[in-house]
């Protein structure tokens, strides 16, 4: 099972205001395992930088014009995510801002029922708690201490972590692996010794014993 957990950053909350996206980060997860594969890009967005995203993400004008427009990493992305799940958090945010892209381009959008969204699944298990990625972080004792500005690559890392914790547990069949030594492989069986064949003939003595006894007993059937 491939997934991949997604996160974005842009220059406001609505594309629909003019919005663009400025960095795309995807990590990808194997049967709930991160691979260790990743996409991140920066992207110019081809506009001015407002001062309250900035003090979100850090990320200037300046720093973004080096880099290319949504246009020209849109293949590479579609590529990457394929035809796997999307793991967001707070996905309708996300996905409406990758989509507005993508119409821009002429591309068809990302369908959102492929999308697992972290914010509902731990609405669902924690209701009335605070879900932002850094309370669920707080909750799972997942260290987010670098976290001081928001970037999409950290945050995906986190949210990969987070996301574990949501389904079950960061490491799938932690109690085998616990009881294997940690090491992760099958236990062998141990060496065994082979012993030399028993003896079954009986001595003389016991000859003599068992039919001593026999003169002991009347008329047994076994002479008969």
């Amino acid at each position: 099972m491939r997934e991949i957990v997604l996160d974005t950053e842009t220059t406001g909350l609505d594309p629909a205001a003019g919005h663009r996206i400025v960095e795309i980060a995807c990590l990808e997860l194997v049967n709930q395992v991160e691979t260790g594969a990743q996409f991140q890009r920066y992207i110019d967005p081809q506009r001015d930088m407002p001062e309250e995203a900035f003090q979100i993400h850090g990320l200037s004008r300046e720093f973004l014009s080096g880099f290319s427009p949504f246009a020209e990493i849109v293949d590479e992305f579609l590529a990457f995510i394929g035809d796997a799940s999307l793991v967001i958090h707070n996905a309708e945010f996300d996905l409406k801002f990758l989509n507005a892209e993508l119409e821009r381009l002429g591309r068809p959008g990302l369908d959102r029922g492929r999308a697992v969204d972290t914010v509902a699944i731990a609405r669902r298990k924690f209701p009335g708690s605070q879900v932002s990625l850094d309370a669920l972080c707080r909750r799972f004792e997942i260290d987010n201490s670098q976290r001081t500005l928001h970037g999409a690559l950290l945050d995906t890392q986190l949210l990969a972590e987070v996301y574990l914790e949501l389904v079950g547990g960061r490491q799938p069949g932690l109690a085998l692996s616990e009881q294997r030594g940690g090491q992760g492989e099958s236990p062998r069986p141990a060496a065994q010794v082979a012993r030399p064949a028993r003896p079954h003939a009986p001595s003389d003595e016991e000859r003599r014993a068992h039919e001593a006894m026999l003169a002991r007993l009347k008329d047994p059937v076994w002479l008969n």
